[in-house]
């Protein structure tokens, strides 16, 4: 392990925030590359990227490589592994698979054939097999199949490292943790002035811009990582870096954060995702109407993440909000670098202002823009 590859996974248009974030926290050999970010070094480089990443998805660390283009080939590939250094028959595991531009297409079968390679190859050396645990496995495998290749990685994180924890209720259309995160690196805020989120639903953007702010690792906040259940886990390494974290979470907001929106029972959940985030205290939160908002004076930063209307119909009924986020910031929000991320860039138009900048981002499958319009 003293120089192996590792590769963390983000969304689609993250990779350049994410490689900035993981040499940030002395990572080596940070690689940008489709899909996420390559970089190298021992179980500390490993521990350390899902401790600190706010914006990664998984951190894989990959095993093998290998032509595919059958079931068996793909079944003698991953049995050629040394599946014995990281599962014993007392361990369970799960496999996530995901294929493009191959001749095989199904993902549940390669998923399976995964497994049976797997639990055979163990059965044969130590005489029994480990089970499968698809919700809470001690091992998760994943396959990347494009085209015709086959990468075969253990995945570090386990649980995806945008569930941090402190969202229990997932409320309608909610926005990752992870790449909220993202937004507010975008934004460029770093922390020297107010930070306001003026539709923030259940909290997820100004929870995110406390954590940073705080210096507080979103790893901290997590029940565990996938690594904890490996055979070769360092618990002595993995408490050292626990420990400096700790010591370096500041107990002071260095600048207001301030979230509001119009629905009571949104904030109630953000006031109770706080508490359980470890800012609750910190931050402030309350009801308000977009019309009546008035941020602290200039210079400052604010991140709108408006609705913006999937269905057919919905686009006309909410051309009026964003009409109203334009006069708003021309109106009540003079000095302030303001972001719009958004999924409908008909909409967007209403907003009325001209953007300085436009960065293209995925939310899922669905292609956005986070706008940027300065206020002076």
């Amino acid at each position: 392990m003293s120089q192996q590859q590792f590769f963390a996974t983000t969304a689609k248009g993250v990779e350049e925030v994410l490689a900035a974030e993981l040499s940030a926290a002395g990572i080596p050999g940070v690689v940008q590359e489709n899909g996420g970010v390559r970089f190298a070094g021992g179980l500390e480089a490993a521990y350390r990227a899902n401790l600190w990443s706010r914006t990664a998805s998984r951190v894989l660390m990959p095993l093998a490589e290998f032509p595919c283009e059958s079931p068996d080939e793909l079944y003698q590939g991953v049995r050629a592994i040394g599946w014995t250094e990281f599962l014993t028959p007392a361990h369970t595991l799960a496999v996530d698979c995901n294929l493009r531009d191959s001749a095989l297409t199904h993902s549940g079968f390669v998923a399976l054939k995964t497994k049976d390679a797997v639990v055979d190859e163990l059965r044969d050396r130590l005489g029994s097999r480990p089970s499968v645990d698809t919700k809470d496995p001690d091992l998760r495998i994943n396959v990347r199949l494009f085209k015709n290749r086959c990468t075969v990685s253990l995945d570090l994180s386990g649980m995806p490292l945008d569930r941090r924890g402190y969202r229990l209720e997932r409320h309608e259309a909610p926005l990752k943790e992870n790449l909220a995160a993202a937004l507010i690196e975008l934004s460029g805020w770093d922390c020297s002035t107010a930070f306001v989120d003026p539709m923030c639903g259940t909290g997820t953007i100004v929870i995110e811009a406390a954590l940073k702010a705080l210096r507080i690792p979103p790893g901290l906040l997590r029940r565990g990582f996938g690594f904890q259940r490996w055979p070769g886990f360092d618990k002595k390494l993995w408490q050292r870096l626990v420990d400096e974290a700790r010591q370096g979470v500041l107990s002071t907001l260095p600048a207001p954060v301030l979230g509001s929106d119009i629905s009571h029972s949104a904030v109630a959940m953000a006031h109770e995702n706080a508490r359980r985030a470890g800012v609750g205290e910190l931050i402030t939160l309350g009801r308000g109407e977009l019309a009546e908002l008035a941020p602290p004076p200039g210079p400052g930063v604010l991140v709108f993440n408006p609705p913006y209307g999937k269905r057919l119909g919905e686009e006309e009924a909410l051309k009026p909000l964003y009409k109203q986020i334009g006069d708003t910031l021309k109106q009540r929000c003079k000095g302030y670098n303001a972001y719009l991320f958004t999924g409908n860039l008909e909409l967007a138009k209403s907003v009325g202002l001209k953007a300085s900048r436009r960065i293209v981002l995925f939310n899922g499958p669905i292609e956005c823009r986070l706008l940027k319009y300065e206020m002076y």
